[in-house]
């Protein structure tokens, strides 16, 4: 290591170093580090007070050796004089070094202030740098987290500030000196800013995404039931390859089993795919945030809003409308199914309480935007439809999980509606065929029809098909195989209400045997009493005839409902009120057509005309019995033919009663006064006849009783011992037909052949005779 030149205070010691020196390099070797040490003026004039003192020294020792020693002091003289010159040269390059020196001293002065001043500015520089970089990574992490914001990348953005907070912003904030102090305190300030700019953002997205799934709403309900469709197909196919499996609905434990196979996600498809980045972008944002309830409180609101966005004010359910009503079930499904995919998804977003909520809301509008529309519906199949559309809407609905009680009870309402309409239309129907019907026997023309009018009506024809000629007759006419086909279609729509989804079959049951019954009373079985009042004994005959195929038909029906009804409907036998009504009015036809018959047998009687005074026996039998055989032989064998047999016979006896009664009351009647053996005669005559038409018909010999009276009473009239009759013994064994009280009142009448009818004893007085009072 080099020696360091000692510092040189006292010039004193140093000069005569400098004078001492051997040589001019040690002598530049001493004099440097004294000018150099002296560069400052005042410095300089004191080394060359020292020389000036060091010479003075010098001059006075030489005058002293000179003095003394003469010679050598010249010597000396000369010597110094020699000196003096080199030292006076030596001064001039002193000073002209000196000057040199302090020239190089102020230059170095200069360039050691620019040097001082330099590394001040340098580390100025230096700091700031440090200041500028740090405030750059401060920008940068701001401008980091704005970008992120603008790349939608927000939970990254959020992190992004809060790392800038902690890393950055919080030790620069807790050191006040520090340079970037302030930059720190105003960003600090705008965190809050950046925090509400990115909740903003994410808000902003997610309103787009919620404006979206809105949209989406209906094609995700119609996504939804079109695979609650392809579910029901492959159960129903199910159901064909094993019956057993009918047993089980759509949505119940066994069907979900047997469709695992077929795995379908209504979220994400083929043919729609719900994102739900959005959604949990936004709800991490705001629970990082410490936003959580607010954000929870603001999507309840907006879904409550969409929802009321979703219902219109009013649904068309008319033919030209039927699209509304499955818009609406679409838009409220699609909307369900989202808020119960988000419950599943993000369970503290989205309570149990709150989607229910929202749904029975859906449920109850579109309820009563479906009941108000429901007023202006008249056919039954547009009901039809509704209840197709709202099944399907139902098992969607419940394979979600929801709540369909409400739309249940709505169903019943619906089915109420349908069976009322179904009634209303087929109550038309009934009416127009029984007033439109011919009430003729129902002519058949061919094989084809004939097995058309068997397959629609409860009919069994005695005889094969193969032993029928065509043209044939059936025994009932148009309206009664017109009236099946309308019953069984009025079951078939009752029981389409029934499938797909229907929780009460019991109700269809029970609501489908009090319309069905109602129906046949009030409009066929009614209609047809009502037409009973026709004087025209073939539509009579029909309508009896007609009436009873409909009480085989309504015992039919009893066993079809039967096995038709549900497990669920009460057990037992099961009767119809129109069975009874149908049973119970053959009856008032067959009254009718007696009465008919009678009327026209009492017409036919009162156009006897008998002279019962007359002088000579009428030769021949009177019109009017041979027009009673004769229209009774011709109902029996036309008009009354398709009756049955037993029908036909207590027709007959009645109608043979009844002329034996009304014959009978013409001898007494009040207007016959007195009747000879000739008027007798002629009864008799008529009759005879009257009994041998009775005797050539099938059962003649039961029939004949019904005129054992009249027989009695004209052998009575006609017989020579008259006291017979008031012998009880005789009378019981001879004239036991014939009335105690009409038997004297004729006998009263007989006067003989040619007398002139003269007063007669009263008939009190023979009734006492013979003991009859």
């Amino acid at each position: 290591m080099p020696r360091r030149p000692a510092a040189y205070d006292d010039y004193d010691s140093a000069v005569p170093q400098i004078i001492l020196s051997s040589s001019d390099s040690d002598f530049l070797d001493h004099l440097i580090p004294v000018l150099k040490d002296a560069a400052a003026s005042r410095r300089t004039k004191s080394l060359m007070q020292c020389l000036d003192r060091y010479a003075g020294d010098r001059e006075a020792d030489i005058e002293r050796i000179g003095l003394t020693k003469h010679e050598e002091f010249l010597d000396s003289i000369n010597r110094l004089q020699q000196v003096r010159e080199s030292t006076v040269a030596l001064t001039t390059e002193i000073l002209e070094l000196n000057q040199s020196i302090q020239n190089s001293t102020e230059q170095l002065a200069a360039q050691k202030g620019a040097l001082v001043n330099t590394k001040a500015l340098r580390q100025n520089l230096a700091d700031t740098t440090a200041a500028l970089k740090d405030s750059l990574q401060i920008l940068h992490a701001v401008n980091n987290s704005h970008e992120l914001v603008r790349r939608k990348n927000y939970y990254a953005a959020l992190k992004s500030l809060e790392d800038l907070q902690n890393e950055h912003l919080v030790p620069i904030l807790q050191n006040r000196y520090a340079t970037q102090h302030r930059l720190a305190n105003v960003i600090q300030k705008s965190i809050p800013a950046s925090q509400k700019a990115i909740s903003e953002a994410v808000m902003s997205d997610l309103n787009t995404w919620l404006y979206r799934i809105r949209e989406t709403s209906q094609f995700l309900g119609e996504v939804a039931f079109y695979h609650t469709e392809m579910r029901r197909l492959r159960q129903r196919k199910r159901v064909e390859d094993d019956a057993f499996l009918g047993n089980f609905k759509l949505n119940s434990s066994i069907e979900l089993v047997c469709d695992e196979s077929e795995e379908f996600d209504v979220l994400d498809n083929d043919e729609l795919r719900v994102d739900f980045t959005a959604l949990f972008e936004a709800l991490h944002i705001h629970e990082a945030l410490g936003h959580l309830d607010r954000f929870r409180s603001e999507y309840a609101a907006t879904r409550r809003q969409q929802k009321d966005l979703l219902i219109p004010s009013s649904v068309g359910l008319l033919p030209e409308d039927d699209s509304s009503l499955s818009s609406l079930l679409e838009g409220i499904a699609g909307f369900a199914i989202l808020e119960k995919a988000t419950m599943s998804r993000v369970p503290h977003l989205r309570s149990g309480t709150d989607v229910e909520e929202l749904w029975e809301s859906m449920c109850t509008a579109a309820i009563n935007l479906t009941s108000t529309a429901l007023n202006d519906v008249t056919n039954a199949e547009v009901l039809l439809k509704i209840k197709g559309f709202m099944a399907l809407f139902i098992q969607t609905m419940e394979g979600w999980g929801f709540s369909i009680s409400t739309l249940d009870t709505f169903l019943l309402a619906l089915f109420d509606k349908y069976a009322e309409l179904l009634k209303l239309r087929f109550s038309e129907d009934f009416q127009e065929i029984v007033s439109k019907d011919d009430y003729m026997p129902m002519a058949i023309n061919s094989v084809e029809e004939y097995e058309k009018v068997m397959n629609v009506s409860w009919f069994s024809q005695e005889q094969p098909i193969e032993n029928l000629t065509f043209p044939c007759v059936l025994p009932f006419s148009q309206m009664y195989p017109l009236c099946c086909i309308d019953i069984r279609n009025f079951l078939n729509q009752f029981y389409f209400f029934s499938d797909d989804h229907f929780q009460h079959p019991d109700v269809i049951d029970d609501t489908l045997r009090k319309s069905l019954d109602e129906l046949l009373t009030e409009k066929v079985c009614r209609s047809l009493v009502d037409r009973l009042s026709s004087q025209y004994l073939g539509q009579i005959v029909q309508i009896l005839i007609n009436l009873e195929h409909f009480e085989t038909a309504c015992q039919e029906l009893e066993q079809l409902l039967i096995r038709a009804r549900s497990s669920t409907s009460a057990g037992g036998p099961l009767k119809l009120n129109a069975t009874e009504e149908f049973r119970n009015n053959k009856k008032s036809a067959e009254k009718r057509i007696f009465e008919i018959v009678n009327s026209k047998i009492e017409d036919l009687v009162d156009t006897a005309e008998y002279d019962w005074t007359a002088n000579a026996v009428a030769p021949e039998t009177s019109n009017y019995m041979q027009t009673l055989t004769r229209y009774l032989s011709t109902i029996m064998s036309s008009t009354l033919l398709s009756l049955p047999r037993e029908i036909r016979g207590l027709i007959y006896f009645d109608a043979l009663s009844h002329a034996a009664e009304k014959i009978l009351a013409l001898p007494l009647s009040s207007e016959v006064k007195f009747i000879n053996a000739n008027g007798v005669a002629a009864l008799a005559k008529d009759v005879s006849y009257l009994t041998n038409f009775v005797d050539s018909l099938e059962n003649g010999a039961m029939l004949r009783q019904n005129l054992d009276e009249l027989q009695q009473t004209i052998a009575l009239m006609q017989s020579d011992n008259h006291d017979e009759f008031f012998d009880i013994s005789t009378r019981n064994k001879k004239y036991g037909r014939v009335d105690a009280m009409n038997g004297p009142l004729l006998l009263e009448k007989l006067v003989p052949v040619g007398q002139v009818p003269g007063r007669s004893a009263p008939l009190s007085n023979l009734s006492s005779r013979f003991g009859l009072a």
